[in-house]
């Protein structure tokens, strides 16, 4: 592992300045988002975690599910770090966690971003439904479909056939040191059905929604992703040219960049409000 980013009491401890936690999606492994970890610390104090359930994890998931595990899993990374409030930033199924973390702890959420989110009444269709009951079985037909359906990403954000092959090199290597297990992914899959989303409080804190380009994510369409505007009507929403699904890694500079200029700007809006009460 490079130096840098070394485990740390269970969590990846990163970079300096505004405390961002960065959740990982289904797969749960946060190597896999290690290009947006970087370049997320050029501007912040990342904290990142491999999910529930992950041997690199010290926390368990329950065999019934229990989604809220992840936003104890997220206290005690806030907690360990000493932080008693951060960024919460969710990626894919990750962003359905960081929105739950939100409205249970509004506290301790200075800003809120979901990238290319998985909402809560999100519902797997066909033979998605399919590998999440099977999950070992169908596994490399699983990995197959995936690679097909990123495919339409990975040729627009590299043009050169060396790029692409460079990519998916470094790509594979981050696969192969952490390997997602599909058992962990059903299970995670199933643990949203027992949850009522709308029960706890409205978010109120900033909230960024990114999502790719339309056409170009095909696991969570950003239509399907604009389903939050309902959910949180404050909320700003950008999307990520020539991206899909991978932003965090295809284009992680551009994704980082998109996050920092979130938090500059819900931060002066902040400020300035504040100047106005205390003028009143």
């Amino acid at each position: 592992m490079e130096a840098g980013l070394q485990p740390r009491e269970f969590m990846i401890d990163i970079g300096t300045g505004p405390p961002l936690v960065l959740v990982p999606g289904l797969q749960g492994r946060w190597e896999w988002m290690r290009p947006a970890v970087e370049a997320l610390a050029e501007r912040f104090r990342v904290l990142t975690f491999s999910l529930a359930g992950e041997k690199d994890s010290d926390i368990a998931l329950p065999r019934d599910g229990g989604f809220d595990t992840y936003v104890r899993q997220i206290d005690a990374v806030l907690d360990r770090a000493g932080a008693s409030s951060a960024i919460i930033c969710g990626v894919s199924f990750g962003a359905l966690i960081a929105f739950r973390y939100a409205t249970l702890r509004g506290h301790r959420v200075r800003q809120l971003i979901l990238a290319s989110p998985v909402p809560p009444d999100f519902e797997l269709r066909g033979r998605f439904r399919l590998y999440s009951r099977l999950p070992r079985l169908l596994f490399p037909l699983f990995c197959v479909d995936s690679a097909r359906r990123v495919m339409p990403e990975w040729f627009g954000v590299f043009p050169r056939w060396s790029d692409r092959l460079q990519q998916a090199i470094h790509v594979g290597k981050r696969v192969i040191i952490a390997p997602a297990s599909p058992a962990l992914m059903g299970r995670r899959i199933e643990s949203m059905r027992g949850v009522n989303f709308r029960e706890a409080e409205s978010v109120a804190a900033p909230t960024l929604i990114l999502i790719g380009e339309s056409g170009l994510d095909r696991t969570v369409p950003p239509e399907v992703s604009r389903r939050y505007c309902a959910l949180i009507p404050h909320a700003e929403i950008r999307t990520m040219n020539r991206t899909g699904h991978l932003g965090t890694v295809t284009r992680p500079d551009a994704f980082a960049s998109e996050v920092g200029d979130f938090v500059e700007r819900a931060g002066a809006r902040h400020a300035s409000e504040a100047g106005r009460k205390v003028a009143m």
